[in-house]
C-alpha cells in the first residue's frame, strides 16, 4: 500500500498584522474627525451663534480628517498581506 502524504497548508487569517493595525488606525482617525464635529452648544439655548457653529474645524476640517479615515480603512482592507 502506499502511505498518503498529509500535506498540511497554514491557516491564515483574513487579514495580517499590519493590516488590523492600520483599520485600528483609520477607526481612530475618523473618531478625531467626528471629535472635531462635536461642540458649539451653549449655555442658552435661545442664542445662536453661527461663526461658531459654521466654523472651519466643523464644515471642512472634520470631513476632510472622516474621509481621510475612511480612505484609510479601504486601503486597509484592499492591500495584499506580504506572502
Amino acid at each position: 500500500m502506499s502511505k498518503e502524504v498529509k500535506q498540511t497548508q497554514q491557516e491564515r487569517g483574513l487579514f495580517d498584522k499590519t493590516s488590523y493595525q492600520l483599520i485600528i488606525a483609520g477607526v481612530v482617525v475618523i473618531v478625531i474627525g467626528f471629535l472635531l464635529m462635536m461642540g458649539g452648544g451653549g449655555d442658552d439655548a435661545a442664542r445662536f451663534d453661527a461663526k461658531e457653529v459654521y466654523s472651519f474645524r466643523r464644515i471642512t476640517l472634520a470631513p476632510i480628517v472622516i474621509m481621510l479615515g475612511l480612505l484609510l480603512e479601504v486601503y486597509a482592507i484592499m492591500r495584499r498581506p506580504k506572502q
